[in-house]
């Protein structure tokens, strides 16, 4: 089986690296990433990379077709990954998250590609409070990433057949350890501030919902989409990728940081400005559909995880949120230097 795993430098792509080549012995899996990201390396003995088959340096938006032969899985991670780099890069991500994604699912389909996996999101639903939002539910993107994965969802499903099997993962919040750290999200946010200050900060009021899963439990999740048969979701299916027991208000992870690493302080903006990004999601299809593949992590592992991953990094950086650890930091380090231009492609 030949896997082609897009985006595959980032957060997420190590830790599906190693699900797929563990879960599929014998598996060829191809990285295709641009490279914005390879450098920020955490606490990896080797680069990632150099376990998978064979990795192309390319952008997404110009692979070409010859790319696609051969490949029987397309999983599509590549993206512009957050709602900050989405508004300070709206036009990239626009051309980047959406129609680069039309364009490789159209360039998989003709290469008789038979499963299609897009890495979507929950954040679509935008704000609905406490109330669990089912896939049936009204969309609300709320800032230029989410909505740039409206569009790919929806073109997507429009490609899907009974030869070309589209799988849209609405991903919750991505939280845990990775071989490329990011400190953008708010679980590893907390437990970063947990490890250097003895402090969580909490810049909104603490009140948003927001539904996790560990990068782990993600990777599961694409490892079963990767091979889902017709016959188990129908030629195209969007589904809520987490756990119902994984929706937390902001205050209430804070608080668990606190209590599990002990010693730490909890200090909420009371006044800051009401986060409109609050949702809460129902996971009961993707339960259904993919028994085998559930979420196994817990709360306090992987609070431990991140805290003793952080620490076996000698993690000191006070002012981490100044860092590299977050990528709209690094790209825009990369373009104030002159090595990326204004719609992210690489000067050469």
């Amino acid at each position: 089986m030949k896997i082609l795993l897009t985006g595959n430098m980032g957060y997420i792509g190590p830790c599906v690296e190693k699900q797929l080549l563990s879960a599929m012995p014998g598996v060829e899996l191809v990285g295709l990433d641009l490279g914005y990201f390879a450098h920020c390396l955490t606490h990896a003995h080797v680069l990632p990379e150099t376990r998978i088959s064979s990795q192309f340096f390319m952008d997404v938006r110009s692979i070409p077709d010859e790319i696609f032969a051969g490949v029987d899985t397309v999983i599509h991670l590549a993206a512009i990954s957050n709602d900050p780099m989405g508004n300070f890069f709206e036009e990239p991500t626009v051309a980047i998250n959406a129609d680069a994604t039309e364009r490789v699912a159209l360039a998989a389909k003709k290469a008789g590609v038979k499963n299609f996996v897009y890495a979507s999101s929950c954040s679509m639903y935008g704000s609905s409070g406490s109330e669990a939002r089912t896939e049936e539910a009204e969309l609300n993107p709320l800032t230029a990433y989410a909505r740039s994965k409206v569009f790919s969802e929806e073109v997507i499903s429009r490609l899907a057949d009974d030869n070309f099997i589209v799988t849209s993962l609405r991903f919750a919040t991505a939280c845990g350890m990775s071989e490329r750290l990011r400190l953008d999200l708010v679980l590893n946010d907390f437990v970063a501030g947990a490890v250097v200050d003895k402090k969580v900060t909490i810049l909104s009021d603490g009140t948003p919902w927001r539904p996790l899963i560990t990068t782990t439990d993600m990777a599961r999740a694409i490892e079963w989409a990767a091979v889902r048969p017709l016959d188990n979701g129908g030629s195209f299916v969007a589904v809520n990728v987490g756990s119902d027991a994984w929706n937390y208000q902001v205050k209430d992870l804070a608080e668990s940081v606190a209590d599990v690493i002990g010693g730490v302080d909890v200090s909420i903006n009371s006044d800051a400005a009401p986060d409109k990004r609050s949702y809460s999601v129902d996971f009961s299809r993707f339960a259904k559909l993919a028994p085998d593949h559930q979420p196994v992590s817990t709360l306090e592992g992987t609070i431990k995880e991140l805290y003793e991953g952080l620490c076996a990094m000698n993690f000191q950086e006070s002012n981490f949120r100044d860092t590299w650890y977050m990528r709209l930091k690094v790209l825009r380090e990369h373009v104030e230097s002159g090595r990326l231009n204004a719609q992210l492609s690489w000067n050469k």
